[in-house]
């Protein structure tokens, strides 16, 4: 490292929507397609997994099963916005593939902590395999992809002792912040009240790496340098210590734009997230 480099201008890097103007326009049409896909989607809405008003999640089914696991997705929004009700589609190509798709809400900050939030995916992902038996392919984007590394990093016996070692089997995450520590120097903290401790307890990147399971880290090839160097970083770290990691950029994609392929059957991001999952 170059000592002489100027430091990062974290507020910037990590500012998606100012990076990306039209992202209302973008956001909009989320909702818009996720509203369309419940209308034809075999589903069951709303299934609760805890007292809190967000603790539920959406269940989206395949017309036909194939694979051998349910996938898990996590909503972004830096765990202060968005719902599920923005992402219903996201579970169309996967559902056409045969998999089972749980689109799972969660309490935001600054209501909760951070690390409150982490133990609501740990509850959501429980509740899943206690009512379907079926292994977890965790996925999500942005504060997703965070949420879905501590999944798969989760001591799911410290969680509940009857609960299976690997309870999540991999993990696909797009966007996905697994150091939080650069977020206390920009205005994003404001919600999150981290300090460099909490920081670092949150992060994914410094807990126990989920050795022989595996770590997809996905990221738009148009998206700031510190979300090419986060995911590169949870790649190289992990890779080191047993996990089966992968690292890929789509191209021309920005950090709102990367999730649409889940939308399809035929795209690769699609394809892998099935394959991870045994379709």
């Amino acid at each position: 490292m170059d000592p002489t480099a100027p430091s990062p201008d974290y507020e910037t890097e990590y500012n998606n929507r100012a990076r990306v103007p039209e992202h209302p326009g973008i956001i909009a049409g989320w909702k818009a397609d996720a509203a369309a896909y419940r209308e034809i989607a075999p589903s069951e809405l709303g299934v609760r997994y805890g007292e809190g008003e967000r603790q539920c999640y959406d269940l989206f089914k395949p017309q036909e099963s194939r694979g051998d696991a349910l996938v898990m997705f996590i909503h972004g929004g830096y765990w202060q916005a968005l719902d599920p009700s923005f992402f219903s589609h996201m579970a169309r190509g996967l559902n056409a593939r045969g998999l089972p798709v749980a689109v799972v809400g969660y309490d935001l900050c600054p209501q909760v902590e951070l690390g409150h939030i982490v133990w609501e995916i740990q509850q959501a992902a429980a509740a899943l395999w206690r009512r379907y038996g079926l292994p977890i392919v965790a996925t999500g984007h942005s504060a997703g992809g965070h949420l879905a590394a501590c999944a798969l990093a989760t001591n799911w016996r410290n969680v509940d002792p009857g609960l299976p070692e690997r309870l999540v089997t991999s993990a696909y995450g797009i966007s996905g912040l697994y150091n939080l520590k650069p977020l206390t120097e920009t205005s994003i903290n404001d919600a999150l009240q981290l300090d460099m401790v909490s920081a670092e307890r949150e992060s994914p990147l410094f807990w126990p790496a989920p050795s022989r399971l595996t770590m997809d880290a996905v990221v738009g090839g148009a998206e700031s340098d510190e979300y090419h160097k986060q995911s590169r970083r949870i790649v190289d770290v992990w890779g080191l210590e047993g996990v089966q990691t992968r690292y890929e950029e789509i191209a021309g994609a920005n950090h709102f734009t990367v999730i649409a392929g889940l939308a399809e059957a035929e795209d690769p991001m699609t394809r892998r997230i099935a394959e991870l999952a045994g379709a």
